[in-house]
């Protein structure tokens, strides 16, 4: 059977689902170069390259959380358009990075208001202009300082703030009918995280937001990382999150052992292995070290 006659028959079969499932279940098998699927009712999520995107669909339009690149940001906007040509009220971004932000520009014109946290806001703005890059940036013109509330739709939003992790200024975004939590890069599925102390990163605290996560959202709750070392688990539970604190307390327990014995920066920077750490994969344990390395011996 050609691949025509597979998506015409597999669409046939689908009858009882609704068109905009059919829609997204379509572009799954098209030879697209990002992957979408639905998480929760009308909540999904999209990759290709950069952080995970989520996205929500209302009878007011759509919702955007995270952006990733200029091109990847376009197709995400052609393949919501052709599952409903509706309007876009609300871009919200997790924190400034370029692989969440960048792909801001994409919605320009067309987006009611931008949202993010005011730290992300001002590191935006200092990347871009140190890089000279202003004129390719859509910055946020709605920030908030410990949270902020919005509906679209039937579905209410609600930003938290817990203070610096990844970076100083990264917002967690829930949708609280679905019951969906995008994380953003405060979860790292199983990978290696980036911590950016030059954007105000803060171990310690990450750790006490991870905490406030477990304990605010409930066991329904569907958490959307920002990445996974595995492409298809970009969501998850509380299990993962937990797993993650864990891999972040190991660390600073490390480092800062390795500190307290006399070890230099160089010497602690060779280490491949975390003790006690297994599930954490990719090339950027170094990262860490150096972030934590940074964060022991400064105290910030």
């Amino acid at each position: 059977m050609n691949r025509r006659h597979f998506v015409q028959q597999t669409a046939l079969t689908l009858g009882g689902v609704s068109l905009f499932h059919q829609a997204l279940f379509a572009s799954r098998l098209a030879d697209d170069p990002y992957k979408m699927k639905m998480v929760r009712d009308n909540v999904g999520v999209f990759t290709e390259k950069g952080g995970t995107i989520a996205y929500l669909r209302t009878k007011e339009g759509w919702v955007v959380v995270d952006s990733e690149f200029p091109e990847q940001a376009q197709h995400l906007i052609d393949a919501l358009k052709k599952t409903d040509d509706k309007s876009f009220p609300l871009l919200i971004n997790t924190h400034h990075h370029g692989d969440h932000t960048s792909g801001n520009i994409a919605f320009k014109g067309m987006v009611g208001h931008v949202v993010a946290h005011e730290n992300s806001l001002k590191n935006q703005k200092a990347v871009a202009e140190k890089a000279k890059t202003e004129d390719k940036q859509l910055y946020p013109d709605v920030t908030f300082s410990d949270g902020w509330k919005g509906k679209v739709g039937g579905e209410s939003i609600r930003a938290y703030y817990f203070g610096p992790g990844h970076t100083d200024g990264d917002g967690l975004i829930h949708f609280e009918q679905a019951n969906v939590l995008h994380m953003g890069d405060l979860m790292s599925n199983r990978r290696y995280p980036f911590i950016d102390k030059s954007a105000g990163a803060s171990i310690k605290n990450w750790i006490v937001v991870l905490d406030k996560t477990l304990t605010t959202f409930d066991n329904k709750t569907i958490f959307v990382f920002g990445h996974a070392f595995d492409p298809e688990k970009i969501t998850g539970g509380k299990e993962d999150i937990k797993a993650f604190k864990d891999y972040l307390e190991k660390l600073l327990v490390f480092v800062g052992g390795e500190v307290k014995s006399g070890k230099s920066k160089e010497e602690i920077l060779k280490a491949t292995v975390i003790p006690g750490v297994t599930e954490w994969q990719g090339d950027g344990i170094v990262r860490s070290l150096q972030a934590a390395y940074e964060e022991i011996t400064t105290g910030k």
